[in-house]
């Protein structure tokens, strides 16, 4: 194994910034070791469509060498698969962080000295409008230089394909390995040279027209109302500028209020603890604003303007939207304008889609007798609901794709989730439904679907290491034996039998591979030993279960439990479905305690719950 001296030294002669290089020699002058094992030893990895880790000296952490590194190697990648790559060239823009922009200038110099064109985004954008761009400009890939809501220390390198999507499995090992041949930088030149016939290319205004053009397409029928007034924050980040136009090209900018606090990009997030709208506490300076204002709605952005938040004043007190019952109500809303619309027969079957921990209301919406559609169920992520969502394009219109961590994404705009453009539907079915509210259209679907309430939160973990002993403590739990026709019958796999009194009716492992209920016990999602994830479902000892819109029987509860691919987090997801709005918030909330305190046993093993 190489030695961490050799590391430093390493280091050393590959980094050209001072900030970062003098980190490594003060903690080689003063010997510390460790320190410099934990920044030197492993590279940081592509996870989640690409990098994403804290700002400061070493390969595992996000700097100006690592940047130019995985530069070099995803070009080369790139030209390996497509030798025509350079010419189409890779669309790169950046957000409002601490470094962000010079990153994104380290990253262009060196995709050309690679041969490549950069289509260049000088402004802030928000991130939508990158992988928009390799779309509309026939770019072999693009990159975004963000974190998205992580804390303010952090940055991120995100990747899209040819195909507008981010990277999946084998792009990412595969680039990894590339940039492992390419660690010796090739410049350090942070100088563009806009031409619009050189080597990097002015692009933003190139893209910008049609990507509103596109956006209000999705707003057919639009009519204005002026008593549909809404708050908007883009919480520090760069959202503004997009959603101020997309509102005056609706004729609604005077329906907008923005929070002030909050309106300019700020890298240093001041107003929040983080820059996340699902965090509690995010919104709480839109509400005032709302409150001052004698205003009823709140609309959020995270700061590179990607996830999309609701809230909403009902009987006096404040419902922020979960990401699950924001979903939903725009699924409604597409349905219907599909079909109401006067598109000429025949078309293509309507097809939506969402995450394996996302609500199970869209596949009961899917059996409807008058509004069917195909349900499609892929693991976490926009990287497989995009790919998966042009997949099904050849034989289905598929227009809408959602998952609970406010993530909204329609396909004719990006495969990607787009804050901008959920605004512009959302606003568009707000207008469709009134009088009626958000909050009072989601009481209809409820009413018609049966009442679904979600806990989900996380925990924090230490370390992978502890990560991994309580995953094993789960499968090793007082448990039932699944069934010898397993792919192992000699020594047959086990699941807990219980949560609390609730017994589980199906067991799901895509790590280990198990699925309790296919025939073959093969799971139909992929399965992966790189991370943990076990879905299982509930069911009352005494079991009523829930009428669906197709009048079949399902369980009550259904669990999830996964790591983060982006964040050192154990994230559960529970979802209760019952016929009485109480009793599924009520189901919901014990389950989610009876986990964390029965399974994952914070005290025992250090684990930190979400606020904490």
């Amino acid at each position: 194994m190489t030695s961490v001296q050799d590391l430093t030294n390493d280091w050393l002669r590959f980094d050209r910034d001072q900030v970062t290089r003098r980190q490594i020699e003060t903690l080689r002058d003063e010997e510390d070791w460790d320190e410099l094992e934990s920044l030197l030893r492993t590279r940081i990895a592509f996870g989640t469509a690409g990098l994403r880790a804290r700002m400061e000296a070493g390969f595992s952490r996000l700097n100006a060498l690592t940047i130019i590194q995985a530069s070099q190697g995803l070009a080369a990648y790139i030209l390996c698969s497509d030798p025509s790559a350079g010419s189409k060239g890779i669309v790169l823009g950046h957000d409002a962080r601490h470094n962000s922009e010079r990153f994104a200038r380290l990253a262009a110099t060196a995709f050309v000295k690679k041969g490549f064109r950069v289509w260049w985004y000088g402004p802030l954008v928000h991130t939508p409008m990158v992988p928009y761009g390799v779309k509309m400009l026939g770019a072999a890939a693009g990159v975004m230089v963000t974190a998205s809501h992580n804390p303010a220390y952090d940055n991120g390198y995100k990747v899209y394909w040819s195909n507008a999507c981010q990277i999946v499995s084998p792009h990412d090992s595969n680039i990894a390995a590339s940039i492992l041949q390419n660690l010796e930088p090739l410049t350090w030149d942070e100088n563009l040279n806009l031409d619009p016939i050189g080597p990097i290319v002015d692009s933003l205004e190139l893209v910008r027209e049609s990507y509103f053009a596109d956006v209000l397409k999705l707003c057919s029928g639009f009519v204005p109302h002026a008593d549909i007034r809404f708050v908007y924050t883009p919480m520090h980040g760069v959202g503004l500028r997009y959603m101020t136009e997309l509102a005056t090209r609706l004729g609604i900018e005077e329906n907008m209020v923005v929070v002030e606090e909050q309106a300019n990009p700020d890298p240093d997030f001041p107003t929040v603890k983080f820059p996340n709208p699902e965090e509690r506490g995010a919104l709480d300076l839109a509400k005032a604003t709302a409150d001052r204002d004698d205003i009823s709605l709140v609309i959020a952005n995270d700061p590179d303007a990607d996830r999309f938040a609701v809230a909403e004043k009902v009987n006096g007190e404040w419902h922020s939207f979960t990401g699950n019952e924001i979903g939903i109500l725009l699924a409604s809303h597409i349905i219907s304008t599909y079909y109401t619309s006067s598109s000429p027969s025949p078309r293509k079957p309507l097809a939506l889609l969402t995450t394996t921990v996302s609500t199970s209301l869209l596949s009961s919406m899917s059996q409807s007798p008058t509004h069917p559609f195909h349900y499609t169920e892929t693991l976490t992520g926009f990287k497989n609901l995009g790919n998966a969502a042009l997949r099904l394009q050849a034989t289905h219109d598929v227009p809408y794709a959602f998952e609970e961590a406010l993530g909204y994404m329609f396909t004719s705009v990006v495969p990607d989730k787009d804050a901008i453009a959920a605004g512009a539907v959302f606003l568009t079915a707000c207008a469709q439904w009134w009088p009626r509210s958000p909050w009072q259209r989601l009481q209809e679907i409820y009413q018609e679907l049966g009442y679904s309430a979600t806990a989900n939160t996380y925990l924090v973990s230490p370390s992978p290491a502890i990560t991994d002993k309580v995953f094993a403590r789960i499968r090793s739990s007082p448990s039932q034996t699944l069934s010898t026709s397993s792919p192992s019958p000699e020594t047959p796999p086990v699941y807990p039998s219980h949560l609390g009194p609730r017994l589980i009716t199906r067991w799901i492992d895509l790590t280990t591979g198990y699925d309790s209920s296919t025939r073959d016990h093969i799971p139909i999602l992929p399965v992966s030993k790189e991370s943990h994830m076990i879905t299982f479902e509930l069911a009352d000892s005494h079991p009523q279960g829930y009428d669906t819109a197709g009048g079949e029987q399902g369980p009550r509860w259904k669990v999830t439990a996964r790591t983060s691919g982006t964040e050192p987090k154990i994230k559960l997801y529970v979802e209760c479905r019952a016929s009485v709005a109480v009793d599924a918030r009520r189901g919901a909330d014990a389950v989610r305690e009876d986990l964390i305190r029965g399974w994952f046993a914070p005290a025992d093993f250090g684990l930190r719950r979400e606020g904490e």
